[in-house]
């Protein structure tokens, strides 16, 4: 290394970054530096080019497959692999986590570089090394317990001390918080403090603001594929306000759009004594649940991460994860029982997974095909799809939502997450609810996408519409809610109308 290239104060510089797609230019003459030692985050709307840019970075996408130079510690690299840029010593963690649930940590954080003695793995050692690798990371388990066993913010750290387990010097987490409740992604910030403590880099990819804001030494926001600017948190330029106009072009003032207050309507759904049993975890997971939904109104349901939440939106909706169940469910007054989503469906009842990539769409379809999949009944004569009907309702939904596609035919897995979930929201509303579940409706979206969510909340209660939002986003369950139920183990905790609800009293009651 000559002297220059020691006296940068930059680990990477990225230099006009160019990857185009058929028919889509992902990234423009992108330009990204990182600080040796410093957080930096990356921000921009779903589909701005982040990941992508990662994924050039990583070798994902190969050296030739784009254009413009890659410079680590000052050295000009071609990643063919990214194996070759695990050598160079960088690490990706991206949201859907690699890990094999069946394989226990130790076998997880060495899979693909085993310790070897002689020919033969060293088990032995390989525990051990593990054992040390997640002291580093703060995480107490034992190294041979599986896992499937573990929560999502224990596997995290398991991602983490599996890239170490490299010797790593950049660290690069692709929306590492976004499954986490709050206290994981606390521990999670305070090891990347640590990390950058003991000379660790890392590049953080975040929708989440408050946590950028929050972390952040640098960010670099980039909107279409282009970058538009890096701020320095220490000179004040990193604020709520600032990333936003930068991240949409627009000044957002407050990103939750406000709603007329007006009467409370009639109970349109009602759950009594409700109970359920979970035979595959051998427990009760819901226990002496008592809930309204009035006409017209946003019930916004809260708690920890395993509380019981989606559970209750599964059991609601015709049980498809087939709960043994007791107690009372109504909608108008008169009681109903759902044996499976059809029978919910047909009585008005919707539901938007929380998990719109694997339960909510079918991502190797087009945008048509997932907005008609919930109703095709009502496009079809004698078994057969009238394909001009199925046009005219996606068209229908599509400007309706504002969903931003090249054309209905576009493959439903290449749009940005806040239009995929845009998506999903139509593909419910086509069966034509009276009441709609929406399970975390703005997990993994930009601030612009979620602004554009909540506008559509706002105009589905103005038409009478009742939604039950599920959420662990308590600035979204206070600012979108008229009253909230908050969930804890399995229980009902308390009842709280959001005019009087605090994230003091909703956490409070969430840990009771």
């Amino acid at each position: 290394m000559d002297k220059t290239t020691q006296q940068s104060p930059y680990i990477l510089e990225m230099k006009d970054i160019t990857k185009e797609f058929p028919g889509v230019k992902a990234l423009d003459k992108v330009n990204f530096r990182v600080k040796r030692g410093e957080i930096h985050c990356l921000v921009g709307e779903n589909g701005a080019g982040k990941s992508t840019l990662m994924k050039v970075l990583s070798g994902v996408w190969p050296h030739g497959s784009y254009s413009g130079d890659i410079l680590l510690n000052g050295s000009v690299q071609t990643f063919y692999h990214t194996q070759d840029s695990e050598k160079a010593g960088i690490a990706i963690i991206y949201q859907e986590l690699a890990l094999i649930p069946e394989l226990s940590v130790y076998e997880n954080i060495f899979l693909g570089h085993e310790i070897h003695k002689r020919g033969l793995v060293d088990w032995n050692e390989t525990i051990i090394k593990s054992g040390e690798l997640l002291e580093r990371v703060r995480l107490k388990v034992n190294p041979e317990v599986k896992v499937k066993e573990l929560g999502v913010g224990k596997q995290q750290l398991v991602e983490i001390a599996k890239a170490f387990s490299k010797n790593i010097d950049l660290l690069i987490l692709d929306e590492p918080t976004a499954a986490l409740n709050d206290d994981d992604s606390e521990n999670l910030m305070m090891l990347l403090k640590e990390l950058k403590a003991e000379g660790i880099t890392s590049i953080m990819i975040s929708h989440k603001l408050r946590e950028v804001i929050k972390i952040a030494d640098t960010v670099t926001v980039i909107r279409d594929g282009q970058t538009i600017c890096s701020l320095d948190a220490a000179a004040g330029e990193v604020t709520e306000q600032a990333l936003i106009r930068n991240m949409v072009g627009r000044a957002i003032h407050d990103i939750f759009p406000k709603r007329a207050p007006k009467e409370r309507g009639e109970v349109v759904l009602e759950v009594k004594n409700w109970n359920a049993y979970d035979p595959a975890a051998g427990r009760s997971i819901l226990k002496e649940m008592n809930l309204k939904v009035h006409k017209g109104e946003v019930v916004g349901v809260a708690g920890l991460i395993g509380a019981g939440r989606t559970e209750l939106a599964y059991s609601l909706f015709g049980n498809p994860r087939h709960y043994q169940i007791s107690g009372q469910l109504f909608m108008y007054g008169q009681a109903v029982t759902f044996r499976q989503p059809r029978e919910a469906i047909q009585a008005g009842l919707a539901y938007v997974t929380e998990d719109r990539k694997r339960e909510g769409l079918i991502l190797i379809q087009d945008v048509k095909n997932n907005l008609s999949l919930a109703n095709l009944k009502k496009l079809s004569r004698r078994g057969v799809v009238n394909e001009n009907d199925e046009i005219n309702t996606a068209v229908q939904y599509k400007n309706a939502l504002t969903i931003k596609t090249p054309s209905l035919e576009q493959t439903i897995g290449n749009l940005s997450g806040g239009n995929q979930q845009k998506v999903s929201i139509g593909k419910w509303l086509f069966t034509e609810p009276k009441i709609l579940i929406l399970d975390e409706p703005t997990r993994g979206i930009d601030v612009g996408a979620k602004y554009e969510i909540y506008t559509i909340m706002n105009k589905l209660i103005d038409q009478g519409l009742s939604i039950i939002m599920i959420s662990s986003e308590l600035p979204e369950v206070l600012s979108m809610s008229d009253r909230i139920y908050v969930v804890s183990e399995g229980r009902i905790t308390g009842e709280v109308n959001a005019a009087e609800a605090t994230q003091d009293k909703i956490m409070e009651l969430a840990t009771m």
